[in-house]
């Protein structure tokens, strides 16, 4: 056995791949649990409204929640990235923290966030978070607008920052340059971190969990699903709703793929 290049595998490599090839199996040994238990319920499961409400609401404030995450993110990440802000520092320590906080802890937040005074007023204009599936959407920003400024300022910061003065000089203006410029060659990295931050959306539960609790046909998504599955000791249905969110995971990796492969010939 070899590497690409014809070059035999040197003692450590050997070990190495020995550890490789047992995480391999670890992983797919794990995976193929729900596949094998979840397989057999999938035609129930599709058919069940409750599953097919859980899906539909997770695709909903998942696919919301990107959008305003890609849609804040931005702007934030290029001054993160290209301006020399005031207290820039303790702004990236202060956006990272989430990164590193438990869901729990984040949806606790959240819940002491929307009982306060400011979650009243808000629920007097209309806008009811807590207990309420806008909760999700809440939740998600919380947990991925930190992710994706985060990823969108490491691919700002390896711009060229010639490229958008040499427009600039041309007569460009700032927010042209910008556009036409070092929106463009972020567009792989800034399309995976809406991938990421869409399949983080999908499987998140703690935070949710604590901020908007577990209602079926209210607050369900699919994680929660598979929560109140289990407890009512429908494990079948619960595995049936782990596969789903798996052949969904697998859907984004390929779109992914897909997306790097096309950037890379379009380059």
């Amino acid at each position: 056995m070899s590497w690409r290049n014809n070059r035999p595998l040197k003692p450590f490599e050997r070990a190495f791949l020995g550890i490789l090839l047992a995480v391999s199996l670890y992983v797919a040994a794990s995976l193929w649990g729900v596949v094998a238990g979840g397989l057999p319920h999938l035609g129930r499961a599709l058919a069940d409204g409750e599953i097919r409400f859980a899906v539909g609401l997770s695709l909903w404030t998942t696919t919301l929640s990107t959008a305003l995450c890609l849609l804040l993110g931005i702007p934030c990440a290029y001054l993160l990235a290209c301006t020399r802000l005031p207290g820039r520092r303790w702004v990236q320590a202060l956006l990272e923290l989430p990164l590193s906080l438990p869901c729990l802890v984040l949806g606790l937040c959240l819940l002491t966030l929307f009982s306060s005074p400011v979650g009243k007023a808000l629920r007097e204009m209309g806008l009811r978070v807590v207990f309420d599936p806008k909760g999700i959407v809440a939740v998600h920003l919380l947990l991925n607008l930190p992710f994706v400024i985060h990823l969108a300022a490491q691919a700002f910061a390896q711009i060229d920052p010639e490229l958008p003065l040499t427009a600039q000089t041309l007569g460009a203006s700032r927010f042209q340059a910008f556009r036409y410029i070092t929106l463009p060659l972020c567009r792989p990295a800034l399309l995976s971190a809406a991938l990421l931050a869409w399949s983080r959306g999908m499987g998140e539960f703690g935070a949710t969990l604590m901020l908007v609790g577990v209602t079926r046909l209210k607050t369900e998504t699919l994680p929660a699903s598979i929560y109140l599955n289990i407890s009512t000791g429908d494990n079948g249905m619960a595995l049936a709703a782990a596969l789903l969110l798996l052949l969904l995971s697998l859907a984004v990796q390929g779109v992914s793929r897909l997306a790097e492969k096309l950037g890379g010939d379009l380059s």
